[in-house]
This record gives C-alpha cells, sequence and structure tokens, in this order.
C-alpha cells in the first residue's frame, strides 16, 4: 500500500473492464451473392465451434434471428486471427484482416466501410468463402455506464490510464 502511492499509471483491459463484456452482433454485410441470412448462417455455423466471446455473439445473433446452423467439418481455430472449416464443400474462414493476409485473400473495396464501423466501436470479422471475400461482420461490446465516470476520476486525481486490447486501434480508439 504504501508503494501504491508512487503509481501514476493504470493499465486496464478493455473487454469486461471498460465494456460489459458482452458483445452482439450489430454489422452483417455481404460483398458476393451470399444474402446476409447466408453470411450469417456460415459464419454462425463455423463460429458455433468457437470459443471467443466474439464468436459467441455471431453465434446468438444467427439463433436470434432463428437461422439454422450447418454441420462443419475440419475446424481449425488461428489464435489472434480467426476461424476456418468446410461446410457443404467450401472453405468460409472468418476473421480479423491478418487471417485474411495469411491465406492471400484481398479485402478490395470493402476497407472503408469496415474503417468506419471500427470508428463506431464495432469489432470487425470478414468472411471468406472459397478464398475469396464475400463480407463482413461486426460485433460491438457496449461500454459499461460507471466507465466513463471511473477514467475521468482517475485522470482528475493525476492518474494515467492506459487501456489494453487485442483489438484493432481504429475499435480501441472508439472505447
Amino acid at each position: 500500500i504504501e508503494t501504491m502511492r508512487k503509481v501514476d499509471t493504470l493499465v486496464v483491459d478493455k473487454t469486461g473492464t471498460l465494456t460489459e463484456g458482452k458483445p452482439k452482433l450489430v454489422t452483417i454485410k455481404s460483398l458476393s451473392s451470399e444474402s446476409e441470412e447466408d453470411l450469417l448462417r456460415l459464419a454462425g455455423s463455423l463460429e458455433r465451434e468457437s470459443e471467443h466471446p466474439l464468436a459467441a455473439a455471431i453465434v446468438q445473433g444467427a439463433l436470434e434471428r432463428k437461422i439454422n446452423l450447418e454441420k462443419i467439418e475440419k475446424f481449425q481455430s488461428i489464435t489472434g486471427k480467426g476461424t476456418k472449416a468446410q461446410i457443404s464443400g467450401r472453405e468460409i474462414a472468418i476473421g480479423n484482416r491478418a487471417l485474411l493476409t495469411d491465406l492471400g485473400i484481398s479485402l478490395g473495396d470493402s476497407e472503408g466501410l469496415a474503417n468506419t464501423l471500427q470508428e463506431e466501436g464495432q469489432t470487425v470479422m470478414y468472411v471468406s468463402i472459397n478464398g475469396k471475400l464475400s463480407g463482413f461482420i461486426g460485433v460491438a461490446d457496449p461500454i459499461k455506464e460507471t466507465s466513463i465516470e471511473a477514467i475521468r476520476l482517475l485522470r482528475e486525481s493525476g492518474m494515467k490510464v492506459v487501456m489494453l486490447t487485442g483489438d484493432n486501434r481504429r475499435t480501441a480508439n472508439a472505447v
């Protein structure tokens, strides 16, 4: 406790500390002939096998819309990037920009809209089908009502507050 008086910086996690820790599906955007419902069906089917909180939000969003999820094969989780599997003979991947880069998939003209969603605090996950970008899904985790006041009070007391997150810079800045 005596040493604590010398502390001038507080490092906090974003998810579940500043935010509610209960992400929700917000955006579904198809960039191909797939309907938004079909895109969510594929993403939800794939993410049902994942343990990530953002995956759970996608699955919950699909179930709330009464979308029947499909059986998947050859599921792979790629730490820090996303997931991929086969569904009805098609190669499906969902994840961040790094995953698509690893898979050699171009983002094309989708970056502008994805950046806008990130600036609104959404985490954007790209969906590819058979090696081509098919759309993306945006998930947001609402900020706790108490976070803004708590950070204001900490800053007024002279404390520097730093947020750490695995999310991208645009989404982190929005939070």
